[in-house]
């Protein structure tokens, strides 16, 4: 089961459940693969993402889950966009915890 507040989401591919999960390492992955020079360039990079910006996304969040699924077999995987794009939204969701 997925946690939300930790980076978490799910996807199918290809027929199967993966887990994504929003880690350091998938966000140092996601500067190296889309070139940003920091957060700030990256986050405005994404508010208007491309087809390939969502794969490497994925794959980076991917990753971060534990899969060891490589981005050729990513790429040439049956996935609904629309299903990914709604498990990038969650993976990237901030919780708002109340700090009292």
């Amino acid at each position: 089961m997925e946690n939300p507040i930790r980076g978490e989401g799910k996807i199918c591919i290809n027929g199967e459940d993966h887990k994504l999960c929003l880690t350091l390492g998938a966000l140092a992955q996601l500067e190296e693969a889309l070139g940003g020079g920091d957060y700030s360039q990256l986050q405005q990079r994404l508010k208007k993402p491309r087809v390939n910006d969502i794969i490497l996304i994925l794959h980076a969040l991917l990753m971060g889950g534990g899969s060891l699924l490589t981005l050729e077999a990513l790429k040439a995987s049956n996935i609904n966009l629309e299903s990914a794009a709604a498990a990038i939204a969650t993976a990237f969701a901030l919780t708002e915890v109340d700090s009292e």
